[in-house]
């Protein structure tokens, strides 16, 4: 049986569970132990498949097709390990599950009530799906106190009581402000989380400590005191200039020690050269390269949080820091918008999106990006886009569109109906539901021997992470080539388009899969490290 570490946050959200899980995953992993990152959700959404990347952020996808919390992605990032359907679970999944069980009459006539029911099936999912793992760390979503988050917060109640002390650890990350007037960090907000995380009948072991500040002794002993939990118990979680600094930084302040404690284990210090590398070159580039995002959900960033991140890797492999301009691509649709304002930027995205909604823009974009020699990426509709600009501009096909959008002279882009996963045959029609209606998860891609794709990748079959339900139309490949676009890359059948590319430019590859989902510090994607490695080249060039 493996332990089991929960992660629960308090005071205010978006302090950094997540990535704490990630990071103590990490340095049990440097460790020699194997783990598995799991998140418990409060929000009665099914999944974040169908909320808005403004309001949620992005929607990180598994190999098995589930559609997730961005937080999944924190803990592949930090641990390379793959995050599965089984590792995320909503309310809104657990009550439906319940409910259907209800109406099949599994129950027996039973009253459906959250003790026992909704609560049992919390812990059945977080004991389920277990292999070999020595670690398996649990985040739950929101914030104590949160009307949505008390079933989850007494399943884990059950769960520490059930498997004993000996395999259970509550983590508790909570802030501490500092009061500019005063001149002080302030105890009392954690003291409050901590008293209402016990008021649900759980003992934190361990607090994590967001601050901007040094926490001073005489106020983590009080805090220790106040929360009955041992001083070297408080770990001071101060703000760092880049997210891989974090496993260092806690291992500095002691959490995995704390950790190793606590479950009765050896504490060996653990190799962490692999961090130490990722932030010296991140702290030390040996040049700055500026890349243009024209996206659509570009007030938040966390909308494309794998994508900033995957950049991020892509300079790490180069050695160079990647300065990214989010930008709206509805600038370039307004009046006297200039698109060449572009000019500056060594390199253009054109990431993922859903609608008509600043379309143009990006197609205006893209064609800069082509005209001005300046490398492009695309990806999922970024790829749609570049078809359509290629289609509308050079070949002629002026009622190019897309059947997103509604109806078009000219198809180029449209509706997936069928197609192949696995052994089984897929189908979807534009009546059916939006939640988990489209090709979702990992499928092979073909290159093209001698394409830019082919040796970038340095093989033949690929494996990569979609999302999306509309596709480019294989019929008007031929047309595409004659004005210079290819498409280096099809699904195992030749019946689906997956890359396409122009020979006669420095770098211009477009996708129709996520290859930001698999990039990783310690092993960048080859796509982003050579769009990077492109934009460099440009950058001289200027």
């Amino acid at each position: 049986m493996p332990r089991f570490i929960f992660i629960t946050g308090g005071v205010v959200s978006s302090l950094g569970k997540g990535l704490g899980a990630a990071a103590l995953a990490a340095l049990l992993q440097a460790r020699g132990y194997k783990v598995r990152l799991r998140k418990l959700d409060p929000y009665l959404n099914v999944d974040p498949g169908t909320m808005s990347p403004t309001q949620h952020g992005e929607v990180f996808v598994t190999d098995d097709g589930a559609e997730t919390d961005l937080d999944l992605g924190h803990y592949e990032r930090f641990t390379g390990v793959h995050a599965k359907q089984s590792d995320n679970v909503t309310a809104g999944r657990i009550y439906s599950d319940v409910l259907a069980k209800e109406r099949r009459g599994d129950y027996l006539g039973a009253t459906i009530q959250v003790i026992p029911h909704v609560t049992d099936a919390i812990k059945n999912f977080v004991l389920s799906n277990i292999d070999d793992e020595d670690f398996i760390l649990c985040e739950i979503g929101g914030t104590v106190g949160d009307i949505e988050s008390l079933p989850f917060l007494e399943a884990i109640r059950q769960l520490g009581n059930q498997l004993g002390r000996e395999q259970t650890c509550f983590l508790h990350v909570t802030l501490l402000p500092y009061i500019a007037a005063a001149g002080e960090l302030k105890t009392k907000p954690t003291q409050h989380s901590v008293k209402e995380l016990q008021s649900v009948g759980i003992q934190p072991d361990i607090l994590l400590c967001r601050t901007e500040h040094d926490l001073p002794a005489e106020q983590r002993g009080k805090i220790g005191l106040f929360c009955n939990i041992r001083e070297s118990a408080v770990i001071l979680a101060r703000d760092v200039s880049n997210i891989y600094q974090v496993p260092l930084a806690y291992h500095d302040e002691g959490l995995d020690r704390e950790v190793m404690r606590h479950f009765g284990l050896e504490d060996i210090a653990p190799p962490l050269e692999r961090w130490k590398t990722i932030c010296d070159t991140v702290a030390n580039p040996e040049g700055e390269v500026t890349i243009a995002i024209v996206g659509k959900y570009t007030s938040l960033q966390d909308s494309y949080k794998s994508l900033g991140e995957a950049l991020t890797h892509g300079g790490i492999a180069n050695g160079v820091k990647v300065n990214v301009e989010w930008i709206d691509s509805e600038l370039f649709e307004q009046e006297g918008a200039a698109v060449e304002s572009l000019h500056h930027v060594s390199g253009i995205l054109v990431p993922g999106g859903f609608g008509e909604r600043g379309s143009t823009g990006k197609i205006n974009a893209i064609q800069f990006a082509r005209e001005n020699d300046i490398p492009y990426f695309g990806i999922c509709f970024g790829m749609q886009m570049a078809v359509l600009e290629t289609a509308r501009n050079l070949c002629g096909m002026t009622g190019a569109g897309s059947s997103e959008f509604g109806e078009t002279e000219i198809p180029l882009v449209g509706l997936m109906t069928e197609w192949t996963s696995g052994n089984a045959k897929e189908q979807r029609s534009a009546e059916d539901d939006l939640g988990g209606t489209m090709r979702l998860g990992a499928y092979e891609c073909l290159l093209t021997e001698g394409s830019l794709a082919s040796q970038l990748y340095g093989e033949h079959l690929i494996n990569e992470r979609h999302r999306h339900r509309y596709e480019v139309n294989i019929a008007y490949k031929d047309a595409l080539a004659a004005s210079g676009m290819v498409m280096s890359g099809l699904s195992p059948d030749g019946g689906l388009p997956e890359i396409v590319e122009r020979p006669d430019h420095p770098f211009f590859v477009a996708v129709q899969f996520h290859p930001e989902l698999k990039s990783k510090p310690f092993d960048p994607h080859p796509l982003f490290t050579g769009f990077v490695a492109a934009s460099m080249e440009k950058s001289r060039l200027v």
